[in-house]
């Protein structure tokens, strides 16, 4: 433990003085670099249309703006760069919703379990002014949203047993992200739910802190969990987006020119993204099949059943009427032109 400790505090310390050299953006008379770290692995869709961002926005802007990446948790856990994001040290991230409501509680409405029908439903929620709203939202945590990453569905992967039916979940834990939305999903569902950053997942679940966890296909196959864990249940629970996000000082301090540049490659970086997400998505899945992990498709009606009392409950709280929004998007909407002749 005090080896640990020592361990986490010696990261803390590199990372602290590292970011002592750098700033959010570093602007001079010529040039201006923009500081963006993650916690994913470089082979991951998400950190691939990072990348494209960073080419288009040299494209865009002459070579005058440039964007340098810090992969694989160099910087510190989602929050932690969340948090140097708030006070102007970094000036870009990706975070998933979840994490995301201890600084926009609206945000926890992505964590509550079966509230879109399929992908279509849950795409048109986030081009909508709802989700516009939402990503406007950021604002009031000094953070400036960029656009939604596609990060797929949710799924439970155990170590020890198949999870067939809430039933399996019953006496287990499980990590979840840092959400309290979070927490209570995996406790309706029967299960006991742990927050454990990211980067000390694969230690827990080697050490059996927890017995397993949920994520996306991609997710669970890039961390390499699927060594430990050999069984993984597409559930399907949830479907959380990523969100891209800047320092809200960092963007002010930007010129309306340099703005532009900045939304116009994040959008070719969305664009990308959401196309390239479900190949990756399929690859995954065939990968830990082919390092002889149980994939299960289990029948999600008893799941959602299951969650049905957690609904309800939220339908009385400041999300409710998100919810039915949500609801109400679940059917395309008519267009003006259709509407008159109706």
């Amino acid at each position: 433990m005090k080896n640990d400790v020592v361990s986490g505090w010696r990261h803390r310390v590199t990372a602290a003085a590292l970011l002592l050299g750098l700033l959010g953006c570093q602007p001079d008379t010529e040039h201006t670099t923009l500081r963006l770290a993650h916690t994913l692995d470089q082979e991951h869709v998400v950190h691939k249309a990072m990348a494209l961002m960073a080419e288009r926005l040299a494209e865009y802007s002459d070579g005058s703006m440039s964007i340098e990446i810090y992969s694989g948790g160099q910087l510190g856990s989602e929050r932690e760069l969340v948090e140097l994001l708030q006070i102007g040290s970094l000036a870009m991230t990706k975070v998933s919703a979840s994490p995301l409501e201890g600084f926009v509680p609206a945000m926890r409405v992505f964590s509550v379990p079966y509230i879109f029908s399929d992908n279509d439903h849950y795409w048109r929620v986030l081009e909508s002014d709802l989700g516009q709203q939402l990503l406007q939202e950021i604002e009031q945590a000094r953070l400036h949203g960029l656009g939604y990453y596609d990060a797929g569905s949710r799924s439970f992967y155990s170590t020890h047993t198949r999870i067939d039916s809430p039933a399996d979940l019953r006496g287990k834990k499980f990590r979840v992200l840092n959400s309290q939305t979070a927490v209570r999903m995996v406790e309706a569902l029967g299960g006991a739910a742990t927050p454990i950053d990211w980067g000390e997942l694969y230690t827990a679940l080697q050490q059996g802190v927890v017995d397993g966890a949920e994520n996306n296909p991609p997710s669970f196959y890039l961390s390499r969990h699927y060594e430990i864990s050999r069984y993984y249940s597409l559930d399907e629970h949830t479907a959380v987006p990523d969100v891209l996000i800047m320092s809200l000082h960092v963007w002010q301090n930007l010129s309306p020119q340099q703005q532009a540049w900045v939304t116009r490659a994040a959008q070719d970086s969305i664009v990308y993204q959401r196309a390239a997400w479900q190949q990756a998505s399929d690859e995954a899945l065939a990968a830990v099949k082919a390092a002889g992990v149980t994939v299960i498709y289990p029948d999600k009606e008893p799941f959602r059943q299951a969650v049905q009392p957690f609904h309800q409950s939220l339908m009385q709280t400041d999300i409710g009427p998100l919810l039915q929004r949500i609801a109400e998007l679940d059917t395309p909407q008519p267009s003006p032109k259709e509407s008159e002749h109706d």
